[in-house]
């Protein structure tokens, strides 16, 4: 098995469902999916939708047996919004690998990773009528000056465009056997193209190769991301990328002996509180007989000048209880601390697609700033494995989170089950949530949240917002002259919420 591949699994792995508390929280399987409403949420994080339920994706099962997008209700209610390859030859897509993302014109917006006209995947817009839309056909072959297939989420930049990365494209480089060395492009809601950097354009690629994980934009306005392959080691970097389309390699993993400083970044960065960008390594850090290739995955923070701080090494508890292997990125939550997944380890070592070994089902964990990891719930073969995707912390301040298979033994696809919606109570409190978290004055932004009917108050940072209350889970508010970057608070009926990030003034 090669180094990029040690820790992929196929979506034919086999899961079950089960809890164990780390501490007071309640754990609570929302939803299974069967494979007629769905199979295996793949690289997908769920989002908060205007309308206060959960969206997200399958890469399989539904009406054509071809993966889906999905609503889930907070009481567990799961309800397919549109089914892939419903048009002939797939030309609309199939296989969507990657999370939604809600734009500021209130319609979300993602990628397949395959079908299209190429069959290269496609980018679209699902409209809040359920209108759906091919806006642009991602490339299959050469694929010069195109993005290619992608299983990244799209992220909406200040400027109103879209970002994503794709894993092949851009152009053929060093990378002629898989068409591409993948790229990060810009394109407009309206589906076109408004530029595309193709990676491993410097020499031995030193600018990386293959981005799986997505894009963020910092607070400076420019890009930062991930590439799984690539820079002095081969074994990915992280970088950033100007507006403009100027790229820098900020740090190369395995830069350090025995790759202690991490390797292969599987997912994207976030942005922290303290201005600090955070991620996750599948592999690297401290030498352990129970991962193959270099080590069991870090999770790490880095500055917007590339200085690299290893916080974390997992498998540095007794049996893996800590878990090992993540494949998605981290969150900050409204308590300060960062909360994640991996992909296995934890208290139990079942091997949970049925074969022997012993590898775990994969755990939710909580860090604290300065490194202290504890886990939140370890799965097992009775409750849920292989968490690909990463978490979400809705407005109501629960955290929710999908496991690539298991739940429902009838599954219509596996025995052991077709994957689940979990959520997670950590006793945090209600807040409010951008739809746009950056504006001009007097431009729009969206506010998400619950019990909004009534709300007598927006400000922001101080200073009072005309706004308009949508409905129950959404107001319309206006950047307010004279305004400043801070927090927003809404004044409900029911109490004041506050933003569980500041908004960002844009001068």
């Amino acid at each position: 098995m090669t180094k990029l591949s040690a820790w992929k699994i196929t979506c034919t792995v086999l899961v079950l469902w089960a809890a164990t508390a780390a501490w007071a929280q309640t754990f609570t399987t929302l939803a299974n999916f069967d494979g007629a409403n769905g199979y295996g949420p793949y690289y997908m994080s769920l989002i908060q939708g205007a309308d206060g339920n959960y969206y997200g994706t399958t890469a399989f099962g539904g009406v054509y047996e071809n993966g889906n997008i999905f609503r889930v209700t907070p009481d567990g209610l799961v309800t397919l919004v549109y089914s892939f390859c419903e048009q002939t030859g797939c030309t609309d897509g199939n296989i969507p690998s990657a999370a939604l993302v809600l734009a500021k014109d209130g319609n979300f917006y993602g990628t397949t990773y395959s079908g299209g006209d190429t069959n290269g995947g496609v980018v679209f817009r699902l409209r809040r009528n359920g209108v759906y839309t091919v806006l642009y056909d991602l490339c299959v072959g050469s694929c010069t000056g195109q993005p290619g297939a992608s299983q990244s989420p799209l992220i909406q930049g200040t400027n109103g465009e879209l970002y994503g990365t794709s894993l092949v494209g851009g152009h053929r480089g060093a990378c002629k056997d898989r068409s591409g060395c993948g790229s990060l492009f810009g394109i407009t809601t309206q589906g076109s193209l408004t530029g595309v950097y193709g990676l491993c354009n410097k020499s031995n690629c030193a600018d990386g190769d293959f981005p799986l994980g997505g894009l963020v934009q910092g607070t400076d306005g420019n890009f930062y991301g991930t590439t799984t392959q690539g820079g002095s080691s081969n074994y990915g970097t992280v970088f950033r990328i100007t507006p403009e389309g100027n790229l820098t390699t900020l740090y190369s993993f395995c830069s350090q002996p025995g790759c202690s400083d991490g390797a292969i970044p599987d997912a994207g960065l976030i942005q922290g509180l303290d201005g600090d960008f955070y991620g996750t390594t599948t592999q690297g850090g401290s030498p352990n007989p129970t991962c193959p290739g270099v080590g069991c995955g870090t999770i790490f923070k880095i500055t917007s000048s590339g200085v690299l701080t290893s916080l974390y090494q997992f498998c540095s508890q007794p049996n893996c209880s800590d878990g090992y292997g993540p494949q998605a990125g981290v969150i900050q939550a409204t308590d300060g601390n960062l909360y994640g997944t991996t992909f296995f380890g934890g208290n139990d070592l079942t091997d949970c697609d049925g074969q022997a070994g012993g590898l775990g089902c994969g755990t939710v964990f909580q860090l604290t700033l300065d490194g202290v990891v504890t886990t939140v719930h370890s799965f097992s073969n009775s409750d849920g494995a292989y968490l690909r995707g990463g978490l979400l912390q809705a407005t109501n301040g629960l955290l929710y989170g999908t496991t690539v298979v298991g739940g429902d033994l009838s599954c219509l696809y596996h025995s052991a089950g077709c994957g689940t919606v979990f959520s997670i109570d950590m006793g945090f409190n209600p807040f409010v949530a951008f739809v746009g978290g950056a504006a001009k004055v007097n431009e729009q932004f969206g506010l998400l949240g619950q019990g909004l009917t009534g709300t007598a108050s927006v400000s922001l940072n101080g200073t009072p917002a005309s706004f308009t209350v949508i409905s129950n889970t959404l107001i319309r508010a206006t950047v307010p002259a004279g305004a400043t970057t801070g927090y927003v608070t809404v004044t409900t009926p029911s109490g004041t919420l506050t933003s569980n990030v500041p908004f960002h003034v844009i001068p």
